[in-house]
């Protein structure tokens, strides 16, 4: 008889359809090199993340964050990924920490892309409903090797609240408080805080949703090097951008 596994058979469900993911890269400015790719979920045929989520219910859901994640790794190994991969991944659908991990950890494996080169992104647009439980995945991550990010930062629910109860290795800092920062005062403060405490607690920052060039000067002169956004790349289905295709602004 095959074993059970861990999750009570419940990672092998059904979805009822299939599924994708596009890469979009996250940059280093300074360098001029990408640091990582995020894995962002998409349609066999191109659809959206919502036209996607929208299908998943909550008899599904962990199913479905096993799959991305798993999805995610075969998609950057079958496309000779050497920058980190960025995975979303949903605290709420993570019943306990060590087990949900297994699929992940055998992927990784059985592929051979490196643990340490992984770093999981939760959104603060999801409602987190234990805030231990949500400590205790962190802690559990971190002790197999991979990195956190907390997405989305300026929407949501939780803001200082979440970053006060736990400290992730990289904050991205959402569209929201991006989007015309060159040209307004109060983002700009709002920003410039969010990073000097980010500096006092050693954390990452990553700018989202950089599409202008005035954007990202007020974010570089806050001493952000690191941005992902329409100026840069969109996310692509297929293949991975490469560094080449990508034009590095001149700030000087």
């Amino acid at each position: 008889m095959p074993e059970t596994p861990a999750c009570g058979g419940e990672c092998k469900r059904s979805l009822g359809f299939e599924f994708t993911m596009a890469f979009q890269p996250v940059v280093d400015l300074p360098t001029r090199r990408i640091y990582a790719y995020e894995a962002l979920v998409r349609g066999v045929d191109g659809e959206g993340a919502q036209a996607v989520l929208a299908r998943v219910t909550p008899e599904t859901l962990y199913a479905f964050d096993q799959a991305c994640r798993t999805k995610a790794i075969e998609l950057a190994v079958a496309q000779a990924m050497t920058a980190r991969l960025n995975i979303n991944f949903l605290p709420n659908a993570v019943y306990h920490a060590e087990t949900c991990l297994r699929l992940t950890l055998d992927t990784a494996r059985r592929l051979g892309f490196p643990l340490d080169r992984i770093t999981f992104e939760f959104t603060e647009n999801e409602r987190v409903m234990d805030r231990d439980h949500l400590r205790a995945i962190v802690a559990t991550y971190h002790r197999f090797g991979f990195q956190t990010a907390l997405d989305d930062f300026g929407t949501g629910y939780a803001g200082l609240g979440l970053l006060a109860d736990f400290q992730p290795d990289c904050l991205k800092i959402d569209r929201l408080l991006v989007e015309g920062i060159g040209e307004d005062r109060v983002r700009q403060a709002i920003v410039g805080g969010l990073v000097g405490i980010c500096e006092r607690l050693a954390i990452d920052v990553v700018a989202e949703g950089v599409e202008t060039l005035g954007e990202l000067r007020a974010l570089a002169a806050m001493g952000i090097t690191r941005f992902q956004g329409y100026l840069f790349a969109r996310p692509r289905l297929g293949r991975l951008i490469t560094e080449a295709e990508i034009v590095f602004p001149d700030l000087a």
